[in-house]
């Protein structure tokens, strides 16, 4: 079945009839739709289209994520509900038109309660396992793509390989110092901070993509995106969501790096940025040796994850990095 990532940058009036999302517009500019297989069937069409037609309905059941990103975009509760009851993610974006709220399912699998049970029960051996590989997986994926742009990768390897139970030698961290420094051209002194000069304003977008992509795949398995493996801060809602997207990270990063290639303006988020990342759920990625868009991978990802808190497996089964099927 095909999900689609559906855009809203321009003003709109969205409602819900007939199993439908019913776009009425405000003006003849543009949404953006991008299609996303949510089975094992690759068959998906990511593409960028414009609508000249005022109205246009969809139906529920088709779409995966929905992000509102104008102040002049309204709708309906009917709709908003229905859009959950469906595990849609729906994100708002703030006047600077970064994601800022994410709206996710509360009861998005049939045995949720057992579920929740096993994760809220799990041991803290277990978990610290788990945040081995987890931490494991990302920094191979970090080097492999550091590798494809010329950098001396040993030492990261090294550390993908010797990452014990919990992480507790901070290798994580080690590696990523010299990923960041590495990662983008030296004459950009480029410095990883949330609130740093571009294109840290392009990672954030990106991440935050990334993270109501992982977290609508936790709900849909039955987990709970606030209780994780490693990341508990009481203030954060979704720590197994921050958890389980790390080795998902880099093809966030490698989108990044091809805009910095293009040379364009980093300080703005134009259509054309936005664009390139709304296309990161419907990414070609490498999951158990088959390829997957990154939406059904991260399916794959979570629903190991919550077979590991049941006790039926012991591996969280993450993608392995290549390059060649990230915008090609």
């Amino acid at each position: 079945m095909i999900k689609r990532t559906l855009y809203f940058g321009n003003p709109a009036y969205l409602n819900f009839k007939n199993n439908q999302l019913i776009i009425e517009k405000r003006s003849f500019d543009i949404f953006t739709e991008f299609n996303i297989s949510d089975s094992d069937d690759n068959n998906s069409n990511d593409k960028y289209l414009k609508r000249k037609t005022q109205n246009e309905s969809i139906p529920v059941e088709d779409i995966g994520i929905v992000i509102l990103d104008h102040y002049g975009v309204s709708t309906s509760q009917y709709l908003i509900s229905k859009l959950l009851e469906n595990n849609v993610a729906v994100i708002f974006c703030n006047d600077k038109h970064h994601p800022v709220g994410l709206l996710l399912n509360l009861d998005g699998n049939s045995v949720q309660s057992e579920k929740f049970k096993a994760q809220i029960n799990s041991s803290v051996p277990l978990r610290k396992n788990l945040w081995q590989q987890t931490v494991s997986s990302k920094i191979s994926n970090q080097s492999k793509l550091l590798k494809s742009i010329g950098v001396d990768v040993t030492n990261m390897e090294y550390w993908a390989a010797k990452v014990n139970s919990g992480d507790t030698k901070n290798l994580e961290a080690r590696a990523s110092v010299y990923y960041w420094k590495n990662l983008f051209p030296e004459e950009m002194k480029f410095y990883r901070d949330r609130y740093g000069d571009p294109p840290n304003n392009l990672l954030n977008y990106g991440y935050a993509i990334l993270r109501a992509v992982v977290a609508r795949g936790l709900v849909a398995s039955g987990l709970l995106p606030t209780l994780g493996i490693h990341h508990r801060n009481k203030y954060n809602a979704y720590c197994l969501a921050d958890d389980i997207m790390e080795p998902y990270r880099p093809y966030v990063d490698k989108i990044i790096c091809s805009l910095v290639n293009k040379e364009l303006d980093l300080y703005e988020l134009s259509v054309e940025i936005k664009r390139e990342l709304l296309q990161l759920p419907a990414s070609e990625i490498i999951i158990d040796n088959e390829r997957s868009p990154l939406m059904v991978g991260l399916q794959k990802t979570t629903a190991s994850l919550a077979k590991c808190f049941e006790g039926k497996s012991k591996k969280i089964t993450y993608p392995e990095f290549k390059v060649g099927l990230i915008n090609n």
